[in-house]
């Protein structure tokens, strides 16, 4: 956890969320240049996710491979800056955000695969004189109806 706040409030929050590493009282260019350090150990760490509100966080929303910004209470520079806005200030949205991610991820992908199958074996079918103009109508329209309604489960996320 990178923090500008003292290091007893810090330390609260940190304890909270169950977060073991911090560092606190840090300046706009120290968290960046901490931002910097794991991003050159991105194999070791993944991906980096930075949540910030304020206009000092916005460099590092901006550096961050993730930036979110806690839109409730949050200055219009992190807003700007952020990848991802929260618009409330709840930090445990933050979870909901990436199931919902996954899960619309997870839709697209089917509907892309589907609607590239469907269109394949149109394509097949046609070029041996199996399929009528109805079916390539179906693999262009109708598979498109298939995908919208499929997406409206992204609604109930």
């Amino acid at each position: 956890m990178l923090t500008g706040d003292n290091n007893k409030v810090a330390t609260q929050v940190a304890e909270y969320l169950g977060i073991s590493e911090i560092h606190t009282e840090l300046l706009p260019i120290d968290k960046v240049q901490k931002v910097e350090e794991l991003l050159s150990n991105s194999q070791k760490y993944g991906r980096i996710a930075f949540v910030g509100d304020g206009i000092n966080d916005a460099p590092v929303l901006t550096r961050a491979d993730i930036g979110i910004a806690m839109g409730g209470l949050g200055s219009d520079a992190a807003i700007e800056a952020a990848d991802v806005v929260i618009m409330d200030d709840n930090i445990s949205k933050i979870d909901t955000a990436i199931k919902i991610t996954r899960k619309t991820l997870r839709i697209v992908r089917e509907n892309i695969i589907f609607a590239i199958l469907v269109k394949l074996i149109v394509l097949i079918l046609s070029a041996f004189g199996i399929a009528t103009m109805w079916g390539a109508v179906f693999a262009d329209v109708g598979v498109s109806f298939i995908a919208i309604l499929n997406s409206m489960r992204a609604l109930n996320a």
